[in-house]
């Protein structure tokens, strides 16, 4: 038997809860065999059929909220309500998929100018792989699985090795709701193993959220062996605020963005640019909200406490970021407490005076820290912005919209927003451009990735 790399660790206790083996090479073949034997009849079934299914499946996930949201505060110490709402969520995706999925993957008629008909057909590809990350252990899965269910692909998931009960109780409510066997597989697979998938005959794409250095990799092996890949990498992306009426409300805002998840999000407002007007208002409201927090239990959600970060190697890693900049001149205004192990606890930061020579200025900091710039105009503000090796999402606030909007239309992002932080919902597509990754999930665009395009041509 493998050795137990996939495991639950309470980043609130640093304790091992439970421990997993990892998927022989057998386990690894008897997958693909299935996806690929699955294909070959899930790709028959109707589309209405399938759709009957997807949408059990959401059906599933909001049933089991509780249940599911407890486990993944166990497993990645994410605050319970909102593990809860993030399994609700789920169900959003699947029934958007399962109601809007006939319309988008519908056949679409192109003129002819030899006489004939012509059609672009969307049909399904095959076999697909799905590395998923454990900052949203059950969203993720939703918005990659949904779209290619209701194609009729078939999917070979990979999930965190900090997330294994996560990743069983998703391929339980596949199986529950009547996902055919073999239409989805959770794999505990190693990282050789992950190399042996993508380069099997039988698997058509790969789509991985992750991390820039996991993109590069993943990306590389998927370009060496032809197979269409997905990456949606990290993010630093831009919260601009060029002027306000109420400071307070827009730093509730923006602080509220920042520590969802605990910071820990890829879309996540990590670089605050600010009109020089309201700065120093706007970074005293922040520095109110995070000064005096103290660790909690994220199965409680006490007022003045804060979650843990998913593992104390997270933890010590946005320290040191921290640190860097501490060190070399800017100034922390509250929070940066790395408090004492096993446990994962750091407390939400606020940081100002961050320069090029600094790691915080190019590097993402995946964790509860708002980093707060000054500027003097629009043109700074979006030079700025764009000063980046990422390019997700990013939002432009003013009482003015046509204003926010100029400024916003500079911005060089997969997601720009006005006015909000972030666009949400199932119909919205999600994705970034530059180091960011490359593709789209959710929305229209989510259905659009591991897809025949197939010409369907009928002569005179």
């Amino acid at each position: 038997m493998s050795a137990p790399t996939y495991k639950v660790l309470n980043p609130a206790t640093g304790e091992v809860v439970e421990e997993f083996a990892s998927a022989t090479d057998e386990q690894v073949e008897q997958a693909l065999a299935a996806a690929q034997s699955a294909y070959e009849a899930w790709q028959d079934v109707d589309i209405n059929e399938r759709a009957k299914i997807v949408s059990k499946v959401g059906a599933l996930f909001a049933e089991r909220a509780d249940e599911l949201g407890k486990i993944m505060t166990t497993e990645m110490g994410k605050p319970v309500s909102e593990a809860v709402g993030e399994a609700q969520y789920c169900q959003e995706i699947f029934e958007y998929f399962a109601s809007e999925g006939p319309t988008l993957a519908a056949d679409q008629e192109i003129k002819s100018f030899s006489g004939g008909k012509a059609v672009v057909q969307k049909r399904p590809v095959g076999p697909l792989l799905g590395i998923m990350p454990w900052n949203f252990p059950l969203y993720q899965v939703a918005r990659f699985a949904a779209p290619n269910l209701m194609l009729g692909n078939t999917i070979i998931l990979k999930h965190a090795e900090s997330c294994p009960r996560s990743a069983l109780a998703i391929q339980e409510i596949m199986d529950e709701a009547g996902v055919p066997t073999g239409a989805y597989n959770n794999v505990f697979a190693t990282h050789d193993q992950i190399s042996t998938i993508i380069a099997d005959t039988r698997i058509q794409g790969v789509s991985l959220t992750g991390s820039e250095r996991a993109g590069a990799i993943i990306g590389e092996q998927a370009g060496r062996n032809l197979k269409k890949a997905v990456l949606e990498l990290g993010g630093s992306d831009p919260f601009v605020v060029l002027d306000s009426d109420n400071v307070p409300a827009i730093v509730d805002t923006a602080w509220g963005y920042r520590i969802d998840n605990t910071g820990q999000a890829c879309n996540s407002n990590k670089r605050m640019i600010v009109m020089e007007g309201i700065y120093d208002e706007f970074v005293s409201e922040l520095t109110k909200r995070a000064a005096g927090l103290k660790p909690g239990d994220p199965m409680e959600e006490a007022e003045g406490t804060f979650a843990p970060l998913s593992s104390r190697k997270a933890a010590e890693s946005l320290h040191e970021q921290v640190q860097d900049a501490v060190s070399k001149g800017a100034t922390l205004h509250a929070g940066g407490v790395l408090h004492d192990g096993p446990s994962a606890y750091y407390s939400p930061a606020v940081l100002t005076g961050i320069t090029k020579d600094m790691r915080a200025y190019y590097e993402e900091l995946f964790g509860p820290v708002a980093v707060v710039y000054k500027v003097t105009s629009d043109e700074e503000a979006a030079d700025l912005a764009n000063d980046t090796i990422y390019g997700l999402g990013g939002s432009v606030h003013s009482t003015d919209v046509e204003r926010a909007s100029k400024v916003a239309q500079k911005l060089q992002t997969g997601m720009t927003n006005v006015n909000t932080p972030s666009a949400e919902g199932a119909e919205m597509p999600f994705g970034g451009v530059k180091r960011s990754g490359f593709g789209r999930e959710l929305g229209p665009l989510g259905m659009d990735e591991f897809v025949n395009k197939r010409l369907f041509y009928i002569g005179e």
